[in-house]
């Protein structure tokens, strides 16, 4: 990240482009379509807070990027539901082995790795933010961005435990997705948390320097 590059609205409105065809690509025939709606109810309200105050933050290239990024795999997780990604098929096609296997895992763990995903991919963003809206010391450009990934995380553990409460059955266990864990939300947003620190890390290395 050293290298951060400025931010181009053209750039930005390809990636725009690109995720748009994602989203509808995507958009057809999902496993749980109601999980689905859920699920992107939260893209839309983040996509549109990016518009409303993309001259305020003016992002960097990087930033869109990392955000564009961890949609993309938010949007595969809808598609599917987290807990039933098929990911171990698509290596076991690939490369004829067991990511599983591989990796000890005796559950399919798509979505932790999606949340730690947020956390790292999510922290230039939200640093750039800090950096330029509060104008803060060094050490608040640190927390801010790691307190509130954490937070969101949370917050999101919270609305899911709330969906599942509210809907029930089948709709609620797959927004929910705990695949029998007590402490997956736990779990999840530490993943957040260490995603957060390690991506904050990272984006302020060039400043260190």
């Amino acid at each position: 990240m050293a290298n951060r590059a400025l931010y181009s609205s053209r750039y930005v409105s390809i990636l725009a482009a690109l995720f748009a065809v994602e989203w509808a690509a995507l958009a057809i025939a999902p496993r749980h379509r109601q999980d689905w709606l859920l699920e992107n109810a939260i893209v839309i309200i983040a996509i549109c807070l990016l518009a409303l105050f993309r001259r305020r933050l003016a992002l960097s290239n990087d930033s869109y990027t990392m955000v564009f990024l961890f949609l993309t795999l938010h949007e595969v997780g809808a598609h599917y539901t987290y807990a039933e990604v098929p990911y171990e098929a698509w290596a076991q096609t690939l490369t004829g082995r067991s990511l599983d296997a591989l990796l000890g895992w005796q559950r399919n763990n798509f979505d932790r790795v999606v949340h730690f995903c947020f956390g790292l991919m999510l922290a230039l963003p939200v640093w750039e933010s800090t950096r330029r809206l509060t104008r803060e010391s060094r050490a608040w450009s640190w927390v801010v961005p790691i307190t509130l990934l954490t937070t969101c995380s949370t917050l999101y553990e919270l609305i899911e435990w709330g969906a599942a409460m509210v809907f029930g059955g089948e709709l609620g266990m797959a927004y929910l997705g705990t695949q029998g864990d007590i402490w997956d939300a736990h779990k999840d947003m530490a993943m957040a948390g260490l995603g957060a620190l390690i991506g904050v890390s990272l984006a302020s290395r060039p400043r260190r320097r």
